[in-house]
């Protein structure tokens, strides 16, 4: 099981919303990557007004949480203001906090924001997920100001690059005692399996999925990518080796 603060889910996958190329296949490709958390960034996607399509009507009857987000939001007080808002229109109480620094080029986050937004909203009652930076020291005190789970980058969002700072990825991982969830820059199934054996708890991925040529098959293969590398970290794997070592004794040969 996956703890986030109060919740429990059986997967270690968190799937994204956007870019597909409606809510129908979102739905599709939602239910076959076995994820039972799809972000949605409240400021782009309509989940409050009822009178107009709306995402939330797609996952009427399934066992899939939305996790608004607040994507779109380049100060604190953007963010908590956005999921106030969204709090008492929706009653929803878990949140993917994130605060954009750089709009331009990076979409890298403005840290120090998204701290003083974590403060706040926790004094609201929210369970806090917080998309950050590889930066240890940020993670830690995120934690501190109430985060229930902490999302580092493994690259710019939507690149595709896969894990580019395992060393700091894993440093995250013995800094906090929260969750670690990787986030943002995923390209592939393997990419997610990388992530997963360095030992963090999960992992995100949107562009990956709905930009794939094929959006179902590729949340699939993102399902067993997961699972695949949770499993791997677990079984523990062999210590590297700069030589050969024979994989059966040499004692004992048959002499000729």
């Amino acid at each position: 099981m996956l703890k986030i603060g109060k919740y429990e889910f059986n997967s270690r996958l968190i799937v994204g919303s956007g870019k597909y190329k409606s809510f129908a296949l979102t739905k599709e490709a939602t239910i076959a990557s076995g994820s039972e958390l799809i972000t949605v960034a409240i400021r782009r996607v309509n989940i409050t007004n009822k009178n107009e399509e709306n995402l939330s009507d797609y996952f009427k009857g399934t066992n899939i949480k939305l996790l608004p987000n607040s994507a779109g939001c380049f100060t604190a007080n953007e963010a908590i203001n956005t999921f106030r808002l969204m709090a008492e229109a929706t009653g929803i109480d878990i949140i993917k906090l994130e605060v954009i620094g750089d709009a331009k080029k990076t979409l890298y986050p403005d840290v120090i924001e998204t701290i003083i937004a974590c403060k706040e909203l926790k004094k609201d009652g929210f369970t806090i997920l917080a998309y950050t930076n590889d930066d240890p020291i940020i993670a830690k005190k995120l934690e501190d100001s109430g985060a229930d789970a902490i999302m580092p980058l493994a690259a710019p969002i939507g690149s595709g690059l896969g894990v580019q700072n395992k060393y700091n990825v894993a440093f995250i991982k013995d800094a906090v005692r929260v969750p670690v969830i990787v986030d943002a820059g995923l390209g592939c199934a393997s990419d997610a399996a990388v992530a997963m054996e360095l030992g963090v708890e999960g992992v995100l991925a949107n562009t990956a999925i709905a930009q794939a040529k094929d959006p179902i098959q590729m949340a699939e293969a993102f399902k067993l990518g997961v699972k695949a590398g949770r499993l791997s970290y677990l079984s523990g794997r062999i210590d590297k080796k700069p030589y050969a070592t024979a994989s059966s004794p040499i004692d004992g040969l048959i002499q000729f």
